[in-house]
Order: structure tokens, then C-alpha cells, then sequence
């Protein structure tokens, strides 16, 4: 084989190789948003929250429109699940993600809540940011 078909196909070969390998920010995401899951399944909702950007300036979308700041974001949790029965066991199912700009990540997903008296779901964008060194949800849209 000539020299330069053979460094035509390692640099093909390397490139295909590079863009099948996972963004290492990712599973660092999945790890957190994972753990909301598992805190939302025990019951505890404070526990969810440390997945969110401990800010004012959190944003979060949902149907009744736009909250702004953790504290708030909370408050709405609590009020509209009061309790690990109407929490129900929370599914999260991964769809895609973007790398928007340094440490910026947008996560497409499913979530899907099982409850004795029904089903519940939906879909939601995340927009992550790595803040401090740990990975958080600037902004929730969740429909």
C-alpha cells in the first residue's frame, strides 16, 4: 500500500474514533441528574434541588410559565407534590445532548412518573453549566 492511501485511511480511521468517543462532561451530568432521580424516588425533595443552581437567577419553564430562582423553584416543588405518593417513581430517559459553549451543556430528555393512581409525563430541556467545579441546572423547561 502507498504511504499516502495508508495515512489517508489512519487519519479517516482516527476521526471516525474521535467522534464515536463520549464527551467526558456528560457522564458527570448523567451522574447528577441520576441522583435527583434517586432523591426524588426517596421522597426527598431537598435532596432533588441540589442538582439545581442555588441561585436567584435559576430559571425554570413548566406549564404555568416562568419561576425564577431556587428558592422559588422549591417552593413550587413542594406545593404541587406534597407527598411521596403524589411523587410517585420518577424515570428519567436521556434523549440527546449539545455542547452549547465551555462547560455549557443542553440535555433533551423523557421523564415519566409512576403513581398508584396514574401516569404522568413529559419532556424537558436542561441547560447545565459547570459552576464552582459541579455540574448544575441553570435553566429547566419541562412540559
Amino acid at each position: 500500500m502507498k504511504p499516502i492511501l495508508l495515512l489517508a485511511l489512519f487519519l479517516i480511521t482516527g476521526a471516525a474514533f474521535a467522534q464515536q468517543k463520549k464527551d467526558p462532561s456528560i457522564p458527570a451530568i448523567e451522574k447528577v441528574l441520576y441522583a435527583q432521580q434517586e432523591a426524588w424516588n426517596e421522597g426527598n425533595i431537598d435532596k432533588y434541588m441540589e442538582g439545581y443552581w442555588h441561585s436567584d437567577s435559576l430559571k425554570f419553564i413548566g406549564k404555568k410559565g416562568i419561576t425564577s430562582g431556587w428558592q422559588a423553584t422549591l417552593e413550587n416543588y413542594k406545593k404541587g407534590y406534597p407527598d411521596k405518593a403524589t411523587m410517585g417513581v420518577l424515570t428519567f430517559t436521556l434523549l440527546s445532548e449539545e455542547k452549547l459553549g465551555h462547560d455549557c451543556y443542553m440535555i433533551i430528555g423523557k421523564w415519566q412518573l409512576h403513581r398508584e393512581k396514574d401516569d404522568v409525563g413529559g419532556h424537558f430541556s436542561l441547560i447545565w453549566k459547570k459552576i464552582n467545579g459541579k455540574w448544575l441546572i441553570v435553566t429547566d423547561h419541562t412540559s
